[in-house]
């Protein structure tokens, strides 16, 4: 299915990874929003779950390896068109949000993405990020606390 104009909405994640004090960011190559800081993420792909995608987009991303450890929330994206001479909705994702931790490698800018590194969560104040970005990472530490709790 096509991403920009499409018949029905596209299923996504996105994925706030955290080592320490720090968010796993990238900025992003490809449409909505190409050239802004995010979280890693992108399209689910038939016969896998959501937690597999989650795990192979940030690997395919920024070459980290991470385990997930919960839903942070499901968030969605819809853009009519700008484009006086296509109506429509440019854009329209479903992305469901997972909180991850670290577990190997260090961040490099491979597919679909122009720079990967770790932010320190105080600098975010720094990059100019989507609203909803910011609020999802706020929340993935209490689901990562939360997460650690039930399994010790």
């Amino acid at each position: 299915m096509k991403r920009d104009f499409p018949d029905r909405p596209l299923v996504g994640v996105g994925v706030v990874v955290l080592k320490g004090d720090s968010v796993l960011m990238i900025r992003r190559g490809t449409p909505p929003r190409v050239g802004q800081w995010s979280i890693p993420g992108g399209g689910q792909e038939l016969g896998e779950t959501v937690a597999e995608a989650a795990v192979r987009e940030v690997l395919e991303e920024t070459g980290v390896s991470i385990t997930v450890k919960g839903l942070i929330d499901v968030v969605d994206l819809i853009r009519p068109s700008e484009d006086p001479d296509r109506t429509g909705i440019e854009f329209h994702y479903t992305l469901i949000d997972l909180a991850a931790v670290w577990q190997d490698g260090e961040p490099f800018a491979g597919d679909d993405v122009t720079d990967a590194r770790w932010v320190a969560i105080d600098d975010l104040a720094n990059y100019t990020l989507w609203s909803e970005t910011e609020r999802i990472i706020r929340l993935a530490g209490d689901v990562i606390s939360r997460t650690s709790t039930l399994s010790e």
